[in-house]
């Protein structure tokens, strides 16, 4: 078949520039394998991954027994939809419960999916079992958040690029300055109509801003004062990504309502998931929500194996010891920078701010020379680049990699 005919990849990126909508601005390079932490080009070019796909792929790409799960449920049974019990749910359901400490779980397939099912479980919550009037109940969020991009989530944005042109936009939200607990508490006192208050533990897309020390804990404890659930958005910083099983667990602190998506399935398949108590759940009835493909039988299948990945591998652990490693070999590099001034994270979710403004173009520039020396990275809001490797990674090839990020800085230093 012609289709199957090897072409360049100026002519897979013309491809998709002619065919496909520009709603994304990739890196110019067209990848055709990956292996753990390493990926390949068309032209058989090796790379290390340093994004993860936002951190979806934490266990590495193509893990063999996720890849392997989701193969042998693919030749037993794919989709029932919800309208008959399948095998596999059930068994999910507690597995996950279990694993994350919690009564129940909804199943959606991706992270935006699922930061709308926890606003409309709160938005019920907040009627039926703290009594808010009707179409009155409000939910607090952060600025500088990023949930997704739907309708409702970028109505909470205040990303203009996400916004523009994309309105009229859903009403009942408020927004305050992250890591500001006056700012929390204030809303919080002056609005009997709050709901929840959804945070994302630590912002990824913003730039992998990382709250002051206890905010968290202290948040958590205002929700608790004023009756306020306590959404914690750990899509990206979830599944061990920061050091912990979740970002949340290192100040103890446990959420009301947990959202999680991307590395819940090792990146080999769209999972997402919503995990809450009864006293929540339970406001939740038959065709209140739903999603055809939702808890599907291979979603199923492959949630459980990437989750015991994590725990038997010990990916926390590696990420927690890798990540002070790789803050500390930046340091020492950012210390005589004139191009760096900062590195920030936890575990291995890590970003540098290059010294410019966010409209240049410096950091892109950077990142295609990265590309050059073997090491795939991607900026965020101009001036910062996150770097986000699997999980799986050794600390000799951690180190490869920072040589290869000192190396490519050196070459835009003044």
């Amino acid at each position: 078949m012609a289709i199957l005919e090897q072409q360049t990849s100026q002519q897979l990126i013309e491809l998709e520039n002619k065919y496909g909508a520009h709603n994304y601005h990739p890196l110019p390079v067209v990848l055709s394998k990956g292996e753990g932490v390493y990926v390949w080009d068309v032209d058989g070019k090796q790379y290390y991954d340093f994004l993860s796909a936002y951190s979806a792929v934490n266990q590495g790409h193509c893990h063999p027994k996720i890849v392997n799960a989701m193969v042998q449920q693919a030749q037993t049974l794919t989709l029932t939809s919800r309208a008959f019990y399948n095998d596999m749910l059930g068994k999910y359901e507690k597995f996950a419960c279990e694993f994350f400490g919690f009564d129940k779980l909804l199943p959606m397939n991706t992270g935006a999916e699922a930061v709308e099912t926890a606003l409309k479980l709160c938005r019920k919550w907040a009627y039926e079992v703290k009594g808010i009037d009707e179409n009155k109940a409000e939910i607090i969020v952060c600025k500088n958040n990023f949930h997704g991009r739907t309708t409702t989530i970028i109505s909470f944005s205040n990303d203009p690029v996400a916004r523009k042109n994309f309105g009229p936009f859903t009403n009942g939200f408020i927004k305050i300055e992250y890591d500001n607990l006056k700012a929390l508490e204030s809303a919080l006192q002056n609005n009997p109509n709050v709901g929840g208050f959804l945070v994302e533990p630590i912002q990824g897309e913003a730039g992998v801003y990382v709250p002051s020390e206890g905010y968290l804990t202290k948040a958590k404890a205002l929700c608790e004062q004023y009756n306020v659930l306590f959404i914690a958005d750990e899509v990206q910083t979830g599944i061990a990504r920061t050091g912990k099983l979740l970002a949340v667990n290192h100040e103890n602190v446990t959420p009301d309502i947990l959202i999680l998506g991307k590395a819940i399935s090792g990146g080999v398949y769209p999972v997402s998931a919503v995990l809450a108590n009864d006293a929540i759940m339970n406001v939740i009835k038959p065709g209140n929500h739903g999603s055809t493909f939702g808890g599907n039988p291979v979603a199923a299948a492959v949630a459980m194996t990437a989750l015991e990945v994590v725990r038997d591998e010990k990916l926390a652990e590696n990420a927690e010891v890798l990540g002070n490693v790789f803050r500390s070999e930046l340091n020492k590099y950012i210390e005589n920078s004139n191009i760096v001034t900062l590195v920030r994270g936890k575990g291995l979710l890590n970003a540098i701010l290059i010294n410019e403004e966010e409209d240049s173009d410096t950091a892109w520039n950077i990142c295609l020379a990265l590309r050059d020396n073997g090491l795939l990275a991607k900026p965020t809001h101009g001036n910062i680049i996150r770097f986000a490797p699997p999980l799986v990674m050794n600390e000799e090839q951690l180190l490869d990699c920072v040589g290869i990020i000192i190396k490519t800085l050196k070459e835009f230093e003044e």
